[in-house]
């Protein structure tokens, strides 16, 4: 089909086929991250090159039964998602048999595991490498060692299960590898969204619905062009840029990993997202903004409640990112933890052009945020080096590793 056009731009998609292992070029794939207008599938052999098969599980790999698993319920509708229950991983297991057995149908409805974390659930488990393509992760970098979380997510649904209309967390790029199955991917370029909006303002749960259709309540939605459609098979990898909507369809039975991440090259719509997130907060408590005297810490409290992090922390994010990068180039590899020992492993593999780009981009962005006037009322307390500190070593780093 032809790629969708809105406010004048072309936002083209391609498929780059697996050949002779060789791939693309992660310089060439660097194009479409800094344009953020690729819909992107390519094959990708996921395990030994001697291999016929998409997927093999390594050799010891196993998931024990009564590990916990979220698992949403896909006929079930609150608010605007599925929700969720915490099911042993076998019981879930048994329910795919016997939905399979019975013609994809079942009592408890259709389930479908989805946002499970089996990388952070099993760190001594080999579960996957992640594609040279997309191995600059900032976002995975930081709360593998700040936080002790990830944003690596392994989903197993029945044909049926489905995932309603959305954009990733933060804005960040999502990359999604079939393992096995089908899906049926129906994606929205960043901004095109808005003409999905209904009288009220808000997103619809399913762009499949036929009253999307009806202007009395989508007024917009006749200005909207048909949504970017990929069938994903097994063994192709899907990429999403930031901020581009999408709803997905499993066509079969389907395991896949999904896999947010943040780089150089979105690290500013990350930005751009949070100011818009907590000005939605600002206009939600405007009325309380004189009597309340700590005010604006409660709208980034709330911001973090419900983005899952606020201007504090996003600073501290940039900084870390920065500090990996300054120490690469300063000292290269050293003895510290193992998440940081892999972490600088990770950016001394891309290499010295690539960290001094990084820093590049975090200085652009830290720059904008130090003058940032709802940061700068928030004070220095629990920030580290303040950020003209943190901005002039970096802008030393670039200087002396250009020399």
């Amino acid at each position: 089909m032809d790629p969708p056009h809105s406010q004048g731009i072309c936002h083209s998609w391609m498929v780059l086929p697996w050949n002779d292992g060789s791939g693309i070029g992660n310089g060439s794939f660097g194009i479409f991250k800094t344009r953020n207008s690729a819909g992107l599938s390519l094959r990708w052999r996921c395990f030994g090159e001697s291999s016929s098969l998409p997927w093999e599980i390594p050799e010891g790999f196993v998931i024990p039964g009564e590990a916990v698993v979220p698992v949403a319920n896909c006929d079930v509708r609150e608010y605007n998602s599925n929700p969720k229950e915490q099911l042993p991983f076998k019981e879930f297991v048994e329910y795919w048999r016997e939905c399979i057995g019975n013609g994809h149908r079942s009592p408890r409805g259709c389930l479908y595991l989805k946002d499970w974390h089996l990388s952070r659930a099993f760190p001594e488990q080999d579960v996957y490498t992640t594609p040279v393509y997309f191995s600059s992760d900032w976002l995975n970098e930081y709360w593998d060692a700040a936080a002790g979380d990830d944003f690596r997510f392994v989903y197993m649904g029945p044909k049926g299960s489905w995932t309603p209309f959305h954009a990733d967390v933060f804005r960040s790029y999502s990359w999604s590898a079939n393992v096995c199955g089908r899906k049926r991917w129906l994606l929205y370029p960043a901004g095109h969204e808005e003409f999905l909006r209904d009288r009220h303002g808000n997103l619809p749960f399913d762009v499949t619905a036929p009253d999307l259709r009806d202007e009395r309540i989508y007024p917009r939605s006749g200005r909207s062009q048909p949504p970017l459609e990929i069938l994903q098979e097994a063994g192709e990898i899907v990429f999403i840029p930031s901020g581009w909507h999408h709803q997905v369809h499993n066509l079969e039975d389907t395991i896949s990993i999904n896999h947010n991440w943040v780089n150089g090259c979105n690290v500013a719509a990350m930005w751009s997202f949070l100011q818009d997130e907590l000005a939605a907060v600002q206009r939600e408590l405007g009325q309380w903004r004189d009597p309340m005297d700590d005010w604006h810490l409660q709208c980034q409290l709330i911001m973090k409640s419900c983005t899952g992090i606020d201007y504090k922390e996003f600073y501290n994010f940039l900084r870390v990112v920065a500090e990996n990068r300054i120490s690469v180039l300063e000292k290269g590899l050293d003895e510290e933890s193992s998440s940081q020992r892999n972490s600088k492993a990770a950016i001394s593999a891309l290499g010295m052009l690539h960290a001094v780009f990084d820093l590049k981009r975090a200085a652009q962005v830290l720059s904008s945020l130090s003058a940032n006037e709802d940061f700068r009322r928030l004070g220095p307390a629990g920030l580290g080096p303040a950020p003209e500190a943190l901005l002039q070593r970096l802008q030393a780093a670039i200087d002396t590793a250009l020399l």
